[in-house]
């Protein structure tokens, strides 16, 4: 592909191409009106805009298949050994640069993907929010993901197959549920068993996505375009609260059994140190969503609108019902009224021992 890219490169214009397509793509709204805008796309550039589109999708695969198992080995060996030597730190710094690479690739082809009808151009801003918001995610969760196994070795593959295997399968459910025919689409050259197939490498790879961080492309196996073209801040808000009530759980675990390598680490910071890091992705995903994404415009609803149902509907999940309050509220009606009652009775039983004992001494 590289090749190719090159020699379309420079080979472009000097020889007249026989036919050129017309795209027609929509500017992003301006005081609710939208303009398309047609465009003619030579073979060649079409060309470069498919291999350029490949390379995306491969250095997604390439990160979170290849770089981020790498980081989390390297960075585990360096804590049993207790050394960072400066080839290590090197590789550990471009793997995670790798990894964020692949993170903000994935949401700049699931914006592509999702408002394909529209012109979209993603500013300087919105780079530097997922730069953010990706580093500090990965960054933490590889950190808690080593400390945990470096503690507890025996409970390593239990947690971290049940991510995996969780996020494989939860397309897989949502499609049996669907009660949706089986995808034939995908490609018109490939058997049964051979789409399967594809379906399973995707879901791969979206579970290994997953287990890092978020994934902004969003798998959809009852969709013609396998991929959910919609805007769920519900899924977005549940990921990142089970994320992080799973980081702290681990890093309990690790201060609870930590051993005699973190002697001289101060347990106690690293953990609110993680937490809080974090916490910053999570924030620059927010800022991300409501002040630099490409398409806020087309939204349905922001990203603050989002949180704030989801934080009613658990409000309103964990609150009791009314009849509980109603019945509550009854027995403690009951209650005081018995003690209204029976202090009345003591008041008049005590009024009335003054003439019993008068009565008695006549």
């Amino acid at each position: 592909r590289c090749v190719e890219v090159f020699y379309i490169y420079f080979h472009a214009g000097r020889v007249e191409e026989p036919y050129v397509s017309i795209t027609k793509k929509r500017q992003m709204p301006k005081d609710g009106y939208s303009e398309e805008i047609e465009k003619e796309v030579g073979q060649a550039e079409g060309k470069l805009c498919t291999h350029r589109s490949a390379f995306s999708r491969a250095s997604v695969i390439q990160a979170f298949l290849g770089s981020a198992p790498q980081l989390t080995l390297q960075l585990y060996i360096c804590v049993l050994q207790q050394e960072i030597t400066a080839a290590r730190s090197i590789f550990m710094v471009l793997s995670l640069l790798s990894i964020v690479y692949g993170a903000l690739r994935c949401n700049i082809l699931a914006i592509k993907i999702k408002y394909d009808d529209y012109d979209v151009s993603v500013k300087p801003a919105a780079y530097l929010c997922i730069f953010m918001w990706r580093s500090f995610e990965i960054a933490t969760r590889v950190t808690v993901l080593v400390l945990f196994s470096s503690v507890l070795q025996i409970w390593t593959l239990p947690v971290v197959l049940v991510n995996f295997f969780g996020f494989f399968f939860y397309p897989w459910i949502l499609f049996w549920q669907s009660k949706s025919p089986f995808p034939e689409n995908i490609e018109k050259a490939l058997s049964r068993v051979g789409t399967t197939i594809v379906l399973c490498l995707l879901t791969f790879l979206y579970a290994g996505i997953n287990m890092f961080c978020w994934s902004a492309v969003q798998v959809k196996l009852n969709d013609p375009d396998l991929i959910n073209k919609s805007q769920n801040w519900y899924r977005l808000t549940v990921y990142y609260m089970l994320r992080f009530v799973e980081n702290a759980f681990l890093l309990l675990m690790w201060y609870i059994y930590k051993t005699d390598i973190y002697l001289y680490v101060c347990a106690p910071l690293l953990v609110l140190q993680l937490l809080i890091g974090y916490c910053m992705a999570v924030l620059f995903m927010l800022v991300f969503y409501q002040f630099c994404h490409p398409c806020k415009k087309l939204f349905s609803s922001s990203i603050s609108e989002g949180l704030l149902s989801c934080f009613k509907f658990l409000c309103f999940i964990c609150k009791p019902p009314k009849s509980t309050i109603l019945m509550d509220k009854a027995d403690m009606k009951s209650e005081n009224t018995d003690e209204a009652q029976s202090s009345s009775k003591t008041i008049d039983s005590q009024k009335g021992n003054p003439h019993q004992s008068a009565s008695s001494n006549a």
